[in-house]
């Protein structure tokens, strides 16, 4: 809950500054104004300020911004497209990204386990994020003739506001989260890293940054998903206290005599199908205290196996229900349900096979 509402403090801070849009149009400078370029730039940069800001406010701020680039309409949708789709990949990128990724850490602490770092986190799931932001940009440029964009993507200064946020606040969490000597030395202060990103939301309102103000801006802080957080932590407590995981889990452990290569596709696929019809929130709740209990009745590691369905639990790409960047995409208006679908199941199966693939070859040495 600390970490959750010390990264509300600083994604409020960004959009109060406008510091999201001038790192937008910068980003997109980045790259060729190609058809083919511009899906690209529109996909990392999203899934970029998805990791940081909600995938809510990340679709809502670029699908403007693409849908003026062109008046093609099969293009638009493939920049909608793009813009919904890297908000889900790039919201795993950090703990704080999306709400699975704080289902699962709470739910980890609640039940003594060792929670993964800030730097470990995003270490081991850049490759991932990498190749799935790739995979993306590739398939929806398909088909498309490369020609050029004509559109006014000028490159945007930072004013002394958005270089408090950028260099002062976002530097001292880079500095303590990643700078491993002097770790030690933050955590004999009794500084975890939910208490480092609570005391940099803090410092916005303090001088001299004075970028936050409570009077103002205390009704921006999102309370109600505060309280989602903590009804998803009663679900899995209550699974797992009633015996409900106990009990589920053993029709699962079935399936653990099987290579463990295909008992873990079998819960990715598992949980990013029942996301698309489902709140990922309460479905990980309710998965993740099963699958531990899974684990603990047999072979498998629990953090591997619990990572792997957290990470599922956000790639959910077929339908505009699955997540908020999907249902934002379809109500542009150039996006229907059988194109979403038709890409979607291609992302989806891409999506179990890779995170599959890293988890047994990569997150299984680290964990």
């Amino acid at each position: 809950i600390y970490l959750i509402l010390g990264g509300f403090l600083i994604a409020i801070a960004v959009e109060k500054t406008g510091l999201h849009k001038v790192l937008a149009s910068r980003m997109l400078n980045l790259f060729p104004n190609s058809v083919r370029g511009i899906i690209f730039a529109l996909i990392i940069t999203s899934g970029l300020l998805s990791s940081v800001l909600s995938n809510t406010t990340t679709t809502l701020l670029l699908l403007p911004i693409a849908l003026f680039l062109t008046e093609d309409v099969k293009l638009k949708m493939r920049l909608a497209l793009g813009i919904a789709y890297g908000a889900s990949i790039g919201g795993i990128l950090t703990p704080i990204g999306t709400p699975p990724n704080l289902i699962l850490m709470g739910i980890m602490k609640d039940l003594g386990m060792e929670a993964i770092p800030f730097v470990q986190w995003m270490y081991m799931v850049a490759p991932l994020v990498f190749v799935m932001f790739m995979a993306v940009g590739f398939v929806l440029g398909v088909g498309l003739k490369n020609q050029y964009i004509e559109a006014d993507l000028s490159r945007r200064d930072f004013d002394g506001d958005q270089k408090k946020v950028l260099y002062i606040i976002f530097g001292l969490i880079i500095v303590l989260l990643v700078n491993a000597p002097i770790k030690p030395y933050y955590d004999g202060l009794g500084l975890s890293e939910p208490g480092i990103l609570l005391s940099a939301g803090l410092l916005l309102f303090a001088p001299p940054f004075s970028i936050l103000d409570w009077m103002n801006d205390k009704d921006r802080i999102p309370y109600r998903i505060m309280f989602l957080f903590g009804a998803g932590f009663a679900i899995a407590a209550a699974v797992t206290k009633t015996g409900m995981a106990s009990e589920i889990a053993s029709y699962l452990i079935t399936f653990v005599n099987m290579p463990l290569v295909l008992f873990l596709l079998v819960v990715a696929e598992i949980v990013t199908f029942n996301t698309e019809i489902k709140s990922n929130t309460a479905l990980i709740s309710i998965m993740l205290p099963i699958l531990y209990k899974v684990a603990e009745q047999t072979c498998v590691d629990s953090t591997l196996i619990m990572m792997i369905a957290t990470i599922c639990a956000s790639y959910a790409f077929m339908l505009p229900i699955a997540t908020p960047p999907n249902a934002i995409a379809m109500s542009s208006g150039v996006v229907t349900i059988k194109t979403m679908a038709t890409y979607g199941i291609v992302f989806n199966i891409l999506g179990i096979l890779l995170i599959v693939a890293v988890a047994r070859s990569f997150w299984i040495h680290l964990l």
